[in-house]
């Protein structure tokens, strides 16, 4: 299945469902309690997505666009190789594509007094609004990078 026709009628920002998305893919979303991260995908069972029971809505958003970004690039599982350093920062930074549309998130930006208060209303974690900005880089949002918590979602 093409997962073009997705792109063009899947909306984007505020209205963007990974959870759709995996679903019309065939992929299952099994929750469960998880020691070390919010969620994973592995190539061996291409049709599961087991993501961390207990996550609020917000943090399950973006755990699954992210991992839905590994099955669409057909991602290796994680070893602690370069190139898994860099599938994880291209995951981020395309689930923070979908997730945060530019037209939501300057309108976010006339009225939230900090990025807190942004991603909450952008329905994102501010580690992902970050990695959003960070992209953005140069285009005068009014939030300064916070730093933080470096885990997925």
């Amino acid at each position: 299945m093409s997962v073009v026709p997705m792109f063009f009628t899947n909306h984007a920002g505020l209205h963007y469902a990974p959870a759709l998305e995996l679903e019309q893919l065939g992929i299952r979303v099994v929750r469960t309690w998880l020691r070390d991260t919010w969620g994973a995908w592995s190539r061996e069972r291409r049709d599961v997505i087991v993501v961390a029971s207990g996550l609020s809505e917000v943090q399950e958003r973006c755990v699954l666009a992210h991992e839905l970004e590994h099955v669409l690039a057909d991602d290796a599982d994680c070893d602690g190789r370069l190139a898994s350093v860099r599938q994880e920062r291209r995951a981020d930074l395309e689930a923070a594509r979908k997730l945060v549309a530019i037209s939501d998130l300057a309108e976010v930006a006339q009225w939230a007094n900090d990025i807190h208060t942004a991603a909450a209303e952008l329905r994102v974690t501010e580690r992902l609004l970050e990695v959003r900005l960070t992209d953005l880089r140069g285009e005068g949002w009014p939030w300064p990078h916070q730093g933080g918590s470096k885990i997925a979602g």
